[in-house]
């Protein structure tokens, strides 16, 4: 099985950067998408940003476009989030997640996740 290990969440004010790091190990498949869901307190847990490992395209959610950017080595085996700009409606935990059916749009397509790594934006 997959296994998936995030880290570099931390404190940051209003305006200032972050990124965070996934480590994947295991079996993976070559047609998945990998990358990063967040849930806020109270929310549910949205899709933030993914990168297709066959053709390395990329999904960004509305509200992160312009201010993060997912990248990570050709394997795909280690995956960043480089947030830039953040609002505290960023706050929540971000969990690294694998889908093999590519899909970003619930976590209810999602194959394999981290156990997350919490960003809190302070004003």
């Amino acid at each position: 099985q997959v296994q998936l290990r995030e880290s570099g969440g931390k404190l940051v004010q209003a305006g200032g950067s972050l990124r965070l790091s996934c480590a994947a190990s295991g079996r993976t498949f070559s047609r998945s998408a990998i990358g990063w869901f967040r849930q806020a307190p109270g929310k549910e847990r949205e899709g933030v940003a993914s990168v297709r490992s066959s053709d390395g395209s990329t999904y960004y959610t509305d509200s992160v476009k312009g201010r993060f950017t997912i990248s990570g080595n050709n394997a795909k085996t280690t995956v960043y989030l480089q947030m830039n700009n953040l609002k505290p409606v960023d706050t929540g935990v971000y969990y690294c997640a694998i889908s093999y059916g590519d899909s970003w749009s619930s976590a209810e397509y999602v194959d394999h996740w981290g156990k997350g790594s919490l960003v809190t934006v302070s004003s």
